[in-house]
């Protein structure tokens, strides 16, 4: 009589621990899972209503790349694009008709990720209309060029129209590393080395024996 509702007692318990718990436990993982996927869908679904935003600022950060690199001399080494610069210059001062006595590369410096390369010229400019033209298509131009130093004096004080100047102008380029030079190859000076100015006619005039400063 006893061993009946025994049997029946330790069934319910088997029962119980592998049946009832078990199937709650699965549920309770199933809806854990349940939960967890639903919040990866809402994240899904915000990333899908976000796209077209992202895609606008992504077109939006590409053109300002593309516009500040456009500020920047381009070339492979500080030597290129010094002498890049170089020729810039020339072209601006010889176009408003001036001369260039002497010109020199100074060393690169670091700024950040980028290298500032600067180059100072002693010019000879026919008046001063000739030296606002150089100095505003300097300063507008692109890539961005830029006048760190300028000192004008005139020639002739008894013909106070043809000026001289000396002037130091930088542009910037991404941060190469600087090449060292190649056989046979010269470094561009520094401007503590000695310098050899580029010869022209009015080297060949007799210097003034006073100048006078431009106020």
């Amino acid at each position: 009589m006893i061993a009946g509702p025994l049997m029946v007692a330790l069934l319910g318990i088997v029962v119980y621990r592998y049946g009832y718990v078990r199937v709650q436990a699965e549920l309770k993982t199933i809806n854990e899972d349940q939960v967890i996927s639903m919040k990866t869908l809402e994240k899904y679904i915000a990333l899908i209503f976000e796209k077209p935003e992202l895609e606008k600022k992504l077109v939006s950060l590409t053109e300002k790349r593309k516009t500040d690199d456009a500020k920047l001399i381009e070339g492979q080494t500080p030597s290129l694009v010094a002498a890049a610069l170089q020729d810039t210059l020339n072209g601006i001062v010889k176009g408003r008709g001036g001369t260039i006595t002497s010109e020199r590369v100074g060393k690169a410096e670091d700024l950040g990720k980028f290298k500032v390369i600067t180059v100072s010229m002693d010019v000879t400019l026919p008046d001063v209309s000739a030296l606002s033209d150089v100095l505003s298509s300097i300063e507008t131009r692109t890539p961005s060029l830029v006048v760190k130093e300028l000192d004008v004096r005139v020639r002739d004080f008894r013909n106070p129209k043809e000026l001289m100047v000396k002037m130091d102008v930088s542009a910037m380029t991404g941060g190469q590393s600087v090449a060292s030079p190649t056989k046979g190859e010269k470094p561009l000076p520094s401007p503590g080395q000695s310098e050899k100015p580029l010869p022209s006619p009015a080297q060949t005039q007799p210097a003034t024996p006073k100048e006078a400063a431009v106020e």
